[in-house]
């Protein structure tokens, strides 16, 4: 009705604020128009943000809940380049012909227009895309992603498919030239790229790839272009679980400088369970996700206007904990805690009574730490998918590699078993070996320590 209106004018508050908190939203398709009653397929409202906000990057991180084995152990981190790629990109559908791609400078007086590309098309049909990957803002994007790396403690990977894709060279470029000034000794200091030969360290995204289902100790972050960020992040929330236990936060930067931060979760709508809902049958959707991310823009907005922020703090802190309390005492959702799990309404309900008692007292109490060997990690499939797996084979192949037959899977067993699965680590010292022959990195990095 309003002609995205609603969007632009929180667009423009959001930017005013500084601190926004977005539930997930929809670029709708061609069916999605009928659905809503759409006047037409209104425009991704990611991009509007993105573009708003003069978007920096999209960090995305696992969440980890104390005394619960997820996927990764310790933190991931990353950075998605928040502009350029294929998301900007102008296409059409054309036939036979010649497509030619200028540029014509801003300033055509010093210089002239320069023919960028041109190529004949032979095939009857054939789509031409035009993107633009912009480097302005790369270096915020580096001294954020080293900044976060250094205070987790873990180990940083640039990662871009320069070999193949020249153009991708710049943000290596730019993203090493910070690392090498601001922060490669205080990586040093800290012991951090003792398996990196105290360098930083590029990976081929195909690389990335590989390491990112090898590396569930976790303990590193990965900064990349748009895309790359997009496709590697949803590998990360497959391995720590699912995107309900990943992070999204879009970083932006106001005329003045100062950081412009939005948080949401990082998966879609669940429009699944909404139709379940509405048929009025029973629900249990995690909503972890967009607790933390409510949190997550609360504690960031009390730090830009710090009048209440002992008070906000104090409702952050309890609700955090409150929901972690909730799955790790069997109160969770049913995609962590199994059949036995809380519907969607008793979740809330059982969370809001933890929280309730939590803020009745004077001093917030401390975070949960466990004890050594206490974490659980619980079954991680859990309901359909559960049932799907063919038990006999999967005892078939566990005696394969239980070769003394007592029951247990020993370390040399292990082993052999990740060698032929073809996920074992390889040593540190093949990297220049593997890298100075051209070969895939994706066999041979050392998983951080």
């Amino acid at each position: 009705e309003t002609d995205d209106k609603v969007l632009h004018g929180a667009v423009a508050s959001g930017k005013r604020i500084g601190a926004i908190f977005k539930e997930p939203t929809i670029t709708p398709t061609t069916e999605q128009v009928k659905e809503f009653g759409l006047k037409k397929p209104f425009g991704s409202p990611n991009g509007a943000m993105r573009r708003g906000w003069n978007g920096i990057t999209i960090s995305r991180d696992t969440i980890h809940i104390p005394g619960i084995k997820l996927g990764f152990e310790r933190p991931v981190l990353f950075e998605r380049h928040a502009v350029g790629g294929e998301y900007g990109a102008g296409w059409k559908s054309i036939g036979k012909g010649r497509v030619l791609t200028t540029f014509f400078p801003e300033d055509m007086k010093k210089n002239k227009p320069e023919v960028i590309d041109g190529r004949e098309v032979t095939d009857d049909e054939t789509a031409i895309v035009v993107y633009d990957n912009p480097l302005d803002n790369v270096e915020d994007l580096a001294h954020i992603f080293f900044t976060r790396c250094l205070e987790a403690n873990i180990v940083p990977y640039v990662v871009t498919k320069k070999t193949v894709f020249k153009w991708q060279e710049g943000f290596w470029r730019k993203m090493k030239k910070v690392f090498d000034a601001d922060y490669k000794e205080k990586y040093v200091a800290a012991g951090l790229l003792k398996g990196c030969g105290g360098e930083l360290v590029h990976l081929i995204s195909d690389a990335a790839t590989m390491q990112i289902i090898r590396w569930t100790g976790g303990g590193f972050g990965m900064a990349c272009h748009n895309y790359d960020g997009d496709m590697l992040t949803d590998e990360v929330a497959q391995v720590h679980r699912s995107p309900g236990f990943i992070t999204s936060n879009l970083v932006g930067k106001s005329e003045d400088g100062s950081l412009i931060k939005e948080f949401e979760a990082s998966h879609g709508t669940v429009a699944d369970l909404w139709h379940m809902h509405l048929r009025g049958e029973e629900t249990s959707m995690n909503p972890l996700g967009m607790v933390v991310a409510l949190l997550g823009a609360m504690d960031h907005a009390a730090v830009l206007d710090p009048t209440n922020q002992a008070a906000v703090t104090k409702f952050t802190v309890n609700c955090r904990e409150a929901v972690y309390a909730a799955f790790r005492e069997g109160r969770g959702t049913r995609d962590l805690n199994g059949p036995e799990g809380l519907t969607t309404e008793q979740f809330v309900e059982s969370v809001a009574a933890d929280l309730a008692k939590r803020m009745a007292l004077d001093e917030v109490p401390a975070p949960y730490v466990p004890a050594p060997q206490e974490e659980k990690r619980g079954s991680r499939l859990v309901g359909a998918a559960y049932e799907e797996i063919d038990e006999d084979k999967m005892k078939q192949f566990f005696n394969k590699f239980d070769t003394d037959g007592n029951g247990d899977i020993s370390f040399q067993e292990f082993v052999d078993m990740t060698i032929e699965l073809g996920i074992a680590p390889k040593k540190p010292d093949a990297v220049m070996k593997y890298q100075a022959s051209g070969r895939r990195a994706a066999e041979v990095i050392e998983t951080p320590k």
